[in-house]
């Protein structure tokens, strides 16, 4: 198993896409499996971004400063998210906004991942060298086994009051 940063955070951005696809292949009626769905994508984000914002922006901003206004842009993306991730943890399934509100999460959330992927990755990619992106894996993963899986665990908080006061 590689401890290659890029790597993992690509491996989270495949799962949390194949949940967003089965949120959208889930019927109008599907209340229940909309709800399940959205519970995972909750988790699943609020583990990607605090691992994120705690470890892999910080360390991009340092090594490779050319990034430093894609880096910004991604904390107010998952600022963005956090709210809508937030707002849906305390939403009930048959609410109607809960899947224009989940509508929107994923659109921001695919737009953002598609930005990570496609522009900077590769730039990170160029500039670091393999042991470097394996240093910043290994923490990712360590970070991963205390990460909240919740928005309202107070390391989750944090990082959403850190957004707000940066």
């Amino acid at each position: 198993m590689t401890t290659d940063a890029i790597v993992l955070l690509r491996d989270d951005h495949k799962a949390i896409r194949k949940l967003f696809r089965e949120f959208e292949k889930a019927g109008d009626d599907a209340i229940r499996t909309k709800a399940n769905v959205v519970n995972k994508i909750i988790q699943a984000l609020t583990v990607h971004t605090y691992l994120e914002n705690e470890c892999m922006y910080p360390e991009v901003r340092k090594l490779v400063p050319e990034l430093e206004d894609d880096i910004l842009e991604s904390y107010e993306e998952h600022h963005v998210a956090d709210v809508l991730v937030s707002e849906l943890a305390t939403m009930k399934p048959d609410d109607e906004h809960f899947t224009a509100k989940t509508t929107v999460l994923i659109e921001n959330v695919d737009h953002h991942i598609d930005e990570e992927e496609n522009e900077w990755f590769p730039k990170v990619r160029e500039r670091l060298g393999r042991k470097q992106l394996q240093e910043i894996g290994a923490r990712l993963q360590e970070l991963r086994k205390k990460a909240p899986t919740s928005p309202a665990q107070p390391s989750a908080l944090k990082k959403a009051v850190d957004a707000v006061l940066a």
